[in-house]
C-alpha cells in the first residue's frame, strides 16, 4: 500500500520529479513495479516541498487520483525546491478516503509519510494514542499513520534527531502491533527513512539523495535498503544503518 518519496538537492520542478521519469510517482499511483501490498495507490496524494526564505514548509493535497488532477500537472511545471516529499495513498480498509488521511502530513518544519499499515490497530490504538502529540492537527488524521505521525513529533519536539525519532517510533511501534512501518521524513537540510516491513531505495548521484518505496527509473545507481535498516541523507551523502542501533528503548516513556 502506498508509495513515497523523498529528493535534496539542486532545485527541481515538481513536474520534473513527480512527472516526467519513465516510473514516476505519478505512473506508481496507477502502475506500480514493486508493490506487494495492493495493485493502484488511487485513494489520494500529497505534496510537500520547502521553499527559500520560509521556515515551513508548503503542502500540496487531494483526496483524488493523482493522475486526474490537471491543476496540479500544470503547477508542478513552475514550482521547484531543493527538497520534496511526495507520497500516493492506497488506503487500508476501515480508514477513509478524505484529503485530511494523505501524505504529507506536516508540523512544525517536518514532513512525515508512513508507507505500511498497524495490523490489529483497535487493539493497540488506545495505547498509540497515549505517546503521541495529539495537539497537531495532522495527528488527529482519521487513519494509523496519524499516530505514528503523533508519536514522531513528540520526540522531534524533546529534542531528538530527525532519523533517531523515526527508529524509536518504528521500533515501537513494532514492538506493540506487527505490521509496516516504512517512514520517511525531512526538514528541508536532511532526509530520514526506514525500511520496516515494505520495500525502500536510495540513489545517490553527489549532487542529489532520493529515497524512494521504488526506483522511478532504470538507474543503475539505485539500490534496495536492507529491511531494517535506517537511512539518513544529507548534501554530504547518504548513510544506511541498523534500526536497532539507533532507536531508543522504550522513548515515549513517562520517564523521558
Amino acid at each position: 500500500m502506498c508509495r513515497h518519496l523523498a529528493y535534496l538537492g539542486p532545485p527541481v520542478t515538481l513536474h520534473e520529479l513527480l512527472h516526467v521519469p519513465e516510473h514516476s510517482l505519478l505512473t506508481q499511483s496507477y502502475a506500480p513495479r514493486r508493490q506487494k501490498h495492493g495493485l493502484v495507490n488511487a485513494d489520494g496524494y500529497g505534496v510537500g516541498w520547502y521553499h527559500p526564505g520560509r521556515t515551513r514548509p508548503v503542502r500540496y493535497r487531494r483526496a483524488a487520483q493523482m493522475w486526474a488532477d490537471a491543476s496540479f500537472a500544470e503547477v508542478a511545471q513552475v514550482v521547484s525546491s531543493a527538497c520534496v516529499l511526495a507520497a500516493v495513498r492506497s488506503a487500508t480498509p476501515g480508514f477513509p478516503v478524505d484529503e485530511s488521511c494523505a501524505q504529507p502530513f506536516t508540523c512544525d518544519d517536518r514532513l512525515f509519510s508512513h508507507n505500511g499499515r498497524i495490523d490489529a490497530f483497535a487493539a493497540v490504538e488506545e495505547r498509540l494514542r497515549g505517546l503521541g502529540e495529539s495537539g497537531v492537527p495532522d495527528a488527529r488524521a482519521p487513519v494509523d499513520s496519524a499516530l505514528l505521525f503523533a508519536m514522531a513529533v513528540r520526540l522531534w519536539r524533546r529534542g531528538s534527531p530527525l532519523d533517531g525519532a523515526l527508529a524509536s517510533v518504528a521500533a515501537r511501534a513494532a514492538a506493540l502491533a506487527p505490521g509496516r512501518y516504512n517512514l520517511l521524513a525531512t526538514d528541508g537540510v536532511r532526509l530520514a527513512a526506514t525500511a520496516c516491513g515494505d520495500s525502500l531505495y536510495l540513489r545517490c548521484d553527489g549532487e542529489s539523495v532520493v529515497i524512494a518505496s521504488e526506483p522511478f527509473d532504470d538507474d543503475a545507481r539505485w539500490r534496495p535498503v536492507p529491511d531494517g535498516s535506517l537511512v539518513t541523507a544529507d548534501a554530504r551523502g547518504a548513510v544506511i544503518r541498523p534500526i536497532k542501533e539507533i532507536a531508543c528503548p522504550n522513548p515515549l516513556s513517562s520517564a523521558t
